[in-house]
């Protein structure tokens, strides 16, 4: 029997992001179904900002619209962490979406760190800078300080984004999920990069000792894209986790 593989992409993505997971499960009883969340890609933005709630509402939408039979959830960074709140939810409810088989975390954000602050810190400076370098005089310094700031605290997704989507990236990354990760009783599987410095292997670590029962693959010389990078191990795991 098929498999379907509901795919949830991280901040900045779209569904294009699993072609090569798509790619290597070509042949198998697995098949993707990778939609673009509100915001990215194809698909309109929100008309208020969103939280990771209503990302979860939206998903947990689309499966019941979308998908007939069993199916597995595959989360990279921001889909990840729309799958742990999902999966909390499930664990708190009997009357809820039916559940799916197997849940697959990818560099899975959610665990909210002191760096989190520095990141929130840039936000506000990104915003108030604009007002101090309008002053004349300080014009000039304008390309320059910008490039320096956004190296300085990451936040090239702020700057490009629309207001609701920068309000959005507030709401969703100030959240932390750690409380959660302990009522997941799905049985999960993450993958992670060893060199990842967006999520890094502490977070992946934290949530494979939390998470009951779920279990690490660690991938040497890889960074925040390991679902691109690794898409063939990822692949040969994900089959014999959905095996009939």
């Amino acid at each position: 029997m098929s498999i379907t593989l509901v795919c949830l992409h991280g901040w900045g993505g779209s569904k294009d992001s699993f072609r090569e997971l798509r790619d290597a499960l070509k042949g198998s009883h697995v098949r993707i179904l990778a939609p673009d969340l509100p915001g990215f890609g194809n698909a309109d933005e929100p008309d208020r900002p969103w939280s990771v709630d209503d990302y979860a509402d939206w998903a947990e939408q689309y499966i019941q619209e979308h998908v007939d039979g069993p199916y597995a959830l595959f989360g990279h960074s921001h889909g990840g962490r729309i799958c742990i709140k999902l999966a909390d939810r499930w664990a708190a409810s009997s009357t809820s979406t039916r559940e799916p088989l197997h849940i697959f975390l990818c560099a899975a954000a959610g665990i909210r760190r002191t760096r989190h602050f520095k990141r929130l810190l840039g936000l506000l400076l990104a915003k108030g800078g604009k007002v101090l370098l309008a002053i004349p005089g300080l014009r000039t310094l304008q390309p320059l300080a910008k490039r320096l700031l956004y190296k300085l605290v990451r936040v090239h997704d702020y700057e490009r984004a629309s207001d609701v989507m920068r309000q959005t990236l507030i709401l969703v990354t100030r959240e932390d999920l750690r409380p959660l990760l302990k009522h997941i009783r799905i049985p999960t599987t993450l993958f992670w990069g060893k060199d990842d410095s967006m999520t890094p292997l502490a977070d992946g670590q934290l949530m494979q000792q939390r998470i009951r029962g779920s279990t690490l693959n660690v991938y040497p010389g890889v960074r925040h894209g390991v679902h691109r990078d690794r898409a063939e191990e990822i692949a040969t795991i994900v089959v014999a986790a959905l095996q009939q």
